[in-house]
């Protein structure tokens, strides 16, 4: 059986596997890693979202692509099709939706086995319209994944933002930290990130949501070089005295990246940056509009 589960956009919750949908005339296909500006212009274009699911998505891991997304998405499973011939594939295609009179791909995308099949193969083998959408520039950089990750891993958080339009945001789970900040330096939020990209190492003025509600924040990514040496992503939320109540999952938006990660020679150095990179965290949100 073809493994294929229904993301609903708004719902933001995997379903059931659903009967097929009769009603869908068209499908934008891909693997959608990011749902960046690129991929929202195929999406643009169709009822229905079929993400070629790898595995190995780490802008929007799994199913959180639908978040991000205004249209229903359907997940295929790629180990479970990457054995079918491009006509096997096509076929499948039209079997899960009968109803399908236009398919919407990107100029670079491969499918079947051995990623054979082209944008003129499924041309070549379904009888309706084929849109296939040219390479998108933003700022004169060509949109892709690899190009964002890249960004990302090199702390451009503006680069990547444009490219993403929106702001690159990852989540977790709050879990237990070294107590340290809570005691001598600021509190902070430790969260466990599990799939997602992270940004370079280092200090980010930040957005971070708890149950739905945003506070302006300072977060830091990295080796705790001056205590434990242990990896961490934590979080502080700006103007709070006391740390705040943590619930899972909690979201963090990137806004802008501040400084990297280095070790200091002692605690009281390592607060006195972290002030300094507080007080810069709310220049750069008040700039932005954040604070009010």
């Amino acid at each position: 059986m073809w493994n294929i589960y229904t993301i609903f956009a708004k719902a933001g919750a995997r379903s059931l596997p659903k009967m097929i949908e009769n009603s869908v005339k068209s499908v934008a296909i891909g693997s959608f890693d990011g749902i960046h500006t690129a991929h929202r212009e195929l999406i643009s274009l169709a009822d229905e979202v079929v993400v070629i699911e790898r595995g190995r998505g780490r802008l929007t891991p799994g199913y959180k692509r639908s978040w991000y997304c205004d249209k229903p998405c359907a997940f295929y499973i790629f180990d479970t099709i990457k054995e079918l011939t491009p006509y096997q594939f096509v076929q499948k295609l039209k079997r899960n939706y009968p109803s399908l009179s236009k398919i919407v791909i990107g100029y670079d995308f491969r499918f079947g086995r051995g990623a054979e099949g082209t944008p003129e193969t499924i041309k070549a083998l379904f009888e309706g319209e084929v849109v296939v959408v040219s390479e998108i520039t933003v700022g004169g950089i060509p949109v892709h994944s690899r190009t964002i990750a890249d960004m990302l891993s090199r702390g451009d958080i503006a680069g990547a933002s444009m490219l993403l339009g929106r702001n690159y945001r990852i989540d977790g789970k709050h879990i237990r930290g070294q107590g340290l900040g809570r005691e001598f330096l600021v509190p902070t939020i430790n969260i466990e990130v599990e799939d997602y990209l992270l940004p370079a190492e280092g200090v980010y003025a930040t957005l971070s949501t708890l149950e739905g509600i945003s506070y302006p924040s300072v977060t830091f990514i990295g080796k705790r070089k001056t205590t434990d040496g242990s990896f961490a992503v934590e979080t502080h939320l700006l103007d709070m005295e006391k740390e705040s109540p943590c619930r899972s999952p909690i979201f963090i938006d990137f806004i802008s990246h501040i400084r990297e990660n280095r070790k200091f020679d002692s605690l009281h150095a390592l607060k006195k940056e972290i002030f300094s990179d507080m007080k810069r965290a709310k220049e750069i949100l008040e700039d932005g509009g954040f604070i009010k």
